[in-house]
Order: structure tokens, then sequence, then C-alpha cells
């Protein structure tokens, strides 16, 4: 349960499926620039597989075994039913995301890292993949910090990150839904129109709509907009810095956030 790889065959399948979707249903009208984007994007996924792997002596999972051997975490010491325990542990997972997602906006240092998700010229699911190591690595950290904290089942945890996986990929996705379809779903999930405006060239536009899965909390906070000023075939994407061929290679993002 406590191995990526054991997700790698849901991920590819994934991967797969939205690849040709996007093909067939493609939403915003931009060149995707596949043969030069997908290889950098998934390169750094690999590379950011690897840190987690060889850096970091514990993984989500991982500590949500070692909290249940040991009873830590607030959901071991209060008494509370384990259906209910596993949904107030995912929904507080994934407001911590949205919390270090809001504050990698806000942060100088932490943006830096960032940035380096925010400047792909383009987006799809290859997108969905593209974030620095140390910002991958501070994810993990925070989230072994929230499930030591809760005590997370690690059922609940492997799950939320099996979730959290799978939707980034989906929310990148150059996938057009029907509308009437999108409307419906954002009221409980992130779609990728919703998330698209994220990645908008305009700054009032990509700070905001900051969930990865559920809607809810962009709602609750105030960060939530429906669409951009742009229609969402046109809008640019990406940010106004870091757009040249140059800054887009692998080595220039990894050191990106040097500049």
């Amino acid at each position: 349960m406590n191995d990526a790889s054991s997700r790698l065959p849901l991920f590819l399948a994934l991967l797969a499926l939205l690849g040709i979707a996007e093909r067939l249903w493609p939403r915003h009208t931009a060149a995707p620039l596949r043969r030069r984007r997908w290889p950098v994007n998934f390169g750094l996924g690999a590379i950011n597989v690897l840190c987690l792997r060889l850096l970091l002596p514990w993984l989500a999972v991982d500590a949500a075994f070692w909290a249940q051997q040991k009873d830590v975490g607030l959901l071991h010491l209060l008494p509370v039913a384990p259906w209910p325990a596993a949904t107030i542990a995912f929904i507080a997972l994934d407001l911590t995301i949205y919390t270090q997602h809001r504050l990698m906006h806000r942060v100088g240092m932490l943006w830096r890292l960032h940035r380096v998700h925010h400047t792909d010229v383009a987006l799809d699911v290859s997108s969905g993949v593209r974030f620095h190591p140390l910002e991958i690595l501070l994810s993990m950290g925070i989230k072994i910090g929230a499930v030591l904290l809760l005590g997370a089942s690690p059922a609940v945890v492997a799950t939320f990150e099996i979730v959290l996986s799978s939707f980034s990929l989906m929310t990148h996705a150059n996938l057009r839904l029907p509308l009437r379809l999108d409307t419906w779903l954002r009221w409980v999930f992130v779609t990728p129109d919703m998330h698209r405006i994220h990645h908008s060239i305009r700054r009032e536009e990509h700070d905001a709509n900051y969930g990865f899965h559920i809607s809810c909390w962009d709602r609750l906070f105030g960060s939530y907009l429906a669409q951009p000023q742009q229609t969402q075939e046109t809008m640019p994407l990406g940010l106004t810095i870091f757009r040249d061929d140059a800054a887009q290679s692998l080595l220039s993002l990894l050191m990106q956030p040097t500049k």
C-alpha cells in the first residue's frame, strides 16, 4: 500500500485515457507542443519520484502506519468511529493542501518554487506532474505532519494520495466538458475549466481557484472565480516571464527558483 509503484498502473491508464480525450475534445485552442513539453514535464515528474524515494525516510502512508502502531494523533485520542474518522481525515488533508497552495502564491520563496508549475506555456495532462522537486519534498513533509497530527489511517492516506495524483492529471487536462456538466460538477469537484483559470497569465486569475479536487474551499474562503476575462478557448496561459524555449528546458526549470 505504501509503495508508489502500486499506483503506477492506474496513473498510466489515466494518463493514456486523458491524453486520447484531449485530442478528441480539446478545450483550449493553443498548440499543446507535446513533443517539446512532455519530455520536460514528465522528466520533472520522474525526478520528483526519485527524490521522494531516495531523500525521505518516510512517505505519508509510512507516517500513517507509524501513527496507527503508536496511537499517535487526534483521531486516536478522541472517541470517533472509523467512518467519521476517515471522512474527517480526508477532508482535513484536502484543506491542508488547499492552504499550502495558497501559501505557495503568497510567500516569496515558496512562490519561486511553485512558479515552475505556472511557467508552462500551455496546459494539458502533463502539466499535472510539472512541479519543482523541492516543492514536492516540502509538500510531502507537510502531508506527513498533517497525517501525524490527525492520526489518519493508512487506508485513508493511500486513498487521498491516489485521488490527489489522479485529480492533478484530470484538472490540468485540456479537455472540453459539456457546460451543464461542468457547472454541476463544480459544486463538489474541481473541473478542468475551473482549474485552467488558475493558470491564466493574469495575476488576479492565477491567484484564484486553488482547490485540487474538492471545490468548496475556494467558495468558503473567497478565492473562487467562475470565469476568466477572456474565453476558455483563447485565454493566455502561463506567466509573463520564462516563456522562451531556453527557459523551458529541464535544467532551466530546476534552476528557476534561483532566478
